[in-house]
């Protein structure tokens, strides 16, 4: 049988869910294939969402209009900002969620969805017309046609887990693996390779000993991910907990490393570095007597633990073993072992900017198929990815984001321009504008974007004009209300901060370290009154937005003006305009290089690793420039 969409996403993970989602919305017919419908946005690592750069990602799919942020709250049960004693540049939220409660929200969400259908069956190979993608067949021999086609397909190509010397095929534990759109895909050309991730262990809660660990609470404030305000936290909230490695544990591991396929030989694939497992840990770090542990609760109500910082691939009697040797966990039941798992990816040079290939028009890549690893950075992509599939079928302008607004042009920028040789993560350090692409407003940088493109809604769009105008009418009166020393400096000399010589500008006691909105608005009635005319369902999240931009309106300024010169070198298109082959006046690599990436802008093109500033002088002579 043969039917007809305009666009189809291969997979239901995180990547295909934002993926589906956003092509849905901005108006194409869409089909969502997955293998196991009950089983949609699985979060089959840990079940948190967000932490050190990956929560800024989060808030930026939810500013444009996608729904991880708003699954993420709804089914949240403990958030925490990470790094508040840093500047607003290093705040990452984060959250534990219900991971069977965020697989249905996300389902209903889906089958909610205007022009959104699914499909449960396995994708086995794609259909390719003239370097088109015209659809794809499945396992139950059903023929589905469209002009866009977006794989999302997580660890499923040609996946393999390992528990010590055990192999089992599959594309996560009791769960098949996807066979021949690799093959196919390596046949037109592309480029494939083999990368590795794990996941540690899940523990019976009613077998720890909690009394020998750390709890670890969550924030009741107003933070949270999703802009939205009706969005809020639903479930009850649950204490982490910590506890740590020792001597004895790391002997036990030690024993193990035989029988390990990371150091046997099994496994020869690239593990991620950022998030090793507990084996590597011990090499690594040999020196190190305990590595810490937290115990995540992967529900509201569950019993079910995840064992943070003990991602393993080690035999199962050595998981047990070493467990066991930890005190808080000396009598602890185990639901499974951790195990390590090999997947196919593609070589993500091999795209566009819009995660478009550049060898199939019309197909689309996103997730850990592009060698990246987390749900955030899958789902950054498949938002990406849904967007201009949609488009491109329905006649419109192809849709990037740059690298001073939004780490999601980081990522997608990185990927395309450096590749990867290892899982790739997400780090604040990896972007050069941290200051310009805050936590706190994704809203004012994407909104208008995801408006413009037709994801974000006349509501969120709205609202974010309305905390824009109420946050400018704070900064406003900032600038233009004078302190006098009489109305403040009790006050500060109780606090034993500098008092007032003169009158000064409201802005200027506020650039305090040691003082902010609040604790002014308590001393001063006028202050107190502008604040209270802020909405009050939003009043702390505007408050703050106001204050992080008169404490750091100095740096925000100068990091700007950097992004504004770089800018001007994203405006200098290069396409396919020179044959870098035959230009002898630039080096060899930067030769291949250029030749093999194809560089859209000259911007791009020194960001290419092994690109020399002669090398880019070269191409703006050639462009005139």
């Amino acid at each position: 049988m043969r039917f007809d969409y305009d666009v189809i996403v291969v997979g239901a993970g995180h990547a295909g869910c934002e993926a589906a989602h956003a092509a849905a919305v901005i108006g194409a017919r869409t089909l969502l294939i997955t293998m196991d419908m009950n089983k949609i946005a699985q979060m089959s690592c840990n079940p948190a969402i967000g932490g050190i750069a990956k929560g800024q990602i989060v808030r930026e799919i939810d500013a444009l209009g996608g729904m991880t942020g708003v699954v993420t709250d709804r089914t949240a049960i403990q958030f925490r900002m990470l790094n508040r004693s840093k500047g607003p540049a290093m705040w990452s939220p984060r959250a534990q969620s219900d991971r069977m409660r965020f697989s249905a929200e996300w389902r209903r969400i889906l089958e909610n969805t205007d022009n959104l259908y699914m499909w449960q069956d396995s994708v086995v190979s794609l259909i390719i017309e003239d370097g088109a993608v015209k659809g794809v067949r499945t396992a139950l021999g059903v023929e589905f046609r469209a002009c866009s086609v977006v794989i999302t397909a997580g660890t499923f190509l040609n996946g393999l887990m390992h528990v010590g010397r055990a192999q089992v095929a599959g594309g996560r534990i009791s769960e098949p693996l996807s066979h021949g759109i690799t093959e196919q895909l390596v046949e037109l050309g592309f480029r494939a390779d083999r990368m590795k991730t794990g996941t540690p262990v899940r523990i019976d809660a009613r077998s720890v000993h909690f009394e020998m660990t750390v709890p670890q609470g969550g924030d009741n404030d107003f933070h949270k991910f999703s802009y939205l305000p009706e969005v809020k936290r639903e479930l009850r909230q649950r204490d982490c907990y910590i506890t740590y490695t020792n001597a004895t544990t790391h002997d036990i591991l030690r024993r193990g490393l035989p029988d390990s396929p990371l150091y046997n030989g099994q496994i020869k694939s690239i593990g991620p570095r950022y998030c090793p497992s507990i084996e590597t840990k011990i090499v690594t770090f040999a020196d190190k007597t305990e590595h810490q542990l937290f115990l995540e609760p992967e529900g509201e109500d569950t019993q079910e633990f995840y064992l943070n910082g003990f991602s393993s691939s080690l035999p199962l009697d050595i998981q047990v073993e070493a467990l066991h040797s930890i005190p808080a966990l000396a009598d602890v039941q185990i639901y499974r072992p951790g195990y390590a798992i090999e997947y196919d990816f593609f070589d993500p040079t091999q795209l566009r900017h819009t995660l478009e290939t550049k060898l199939v028009s019309g197909l689309f890549f996103a997730g850990q198929v592009n060698g990246t690893t987390g749900y955030e950075e899958a789902a950054g992509q498949g938002l990406v990815a849904g967007i201009n599939a949609a488009n491109r079928v329905l006649g419109r302008e192809p849709f990037t984001l740059a690298r001073d607004n939004a780490y999601i042009g980081v990522l997608i920028d990185d990927l395309v321009t450096k590749g990867v040789d290892e899982p790739y993560r997400m780090f604040t350090s990896r972007a050069e504008y941290r200051i310009l692409l805050r936590q706190d407003d994704a809203d004012m940088r994407l909104t208008p974007l995801g408006y413009a493109v037709g994801l974000a809604s006349e509501e969120r769009y709205g609202l974010m004009m309305s905390k824009r105008s109420q946050r400018d009418m704070l900064i406003d009166f900032a600038a233009s209300y004078t302190v006098h020393p009489a109305d403040i400096n009790p006050y500060l000399e109780s606090i034993g901060s500098s008092p007032l010589r003169q009158g000064i500008r409201l802005r200027d006691l506020i650039t305090r370290p040691e003082l902010n909105v609040y604790m002014l608005a308590d001393v001063l009635a006028p202050l107190r009154d502008k604040i209270e005319s802020v909405d009050e369902c939003r009043r702390d999240e505007i408050v703050e937005a106001a204050e992080i931009l008169i404490k750091y309106q100095g740096y925000i300024d100068r990091e700007r003006l950097t992004a504004d010169k770089i800018r001007r070198l994203e405006d200098l298109r290069l396409g396919d305009r020179f044959d870098y082959s035959s230009i002898k006046a630039i080096s060899t690599e930067a030769r291949q290089k250029l030749d093999r990436i194809r560089p859209e802008t000259v911007a791009q093109a020194s960001r290419i690793p092994g690109i020399s500033p002669a090398d880019i002088n070269i191409l703006l002579l050639m462009l005139g420039r």
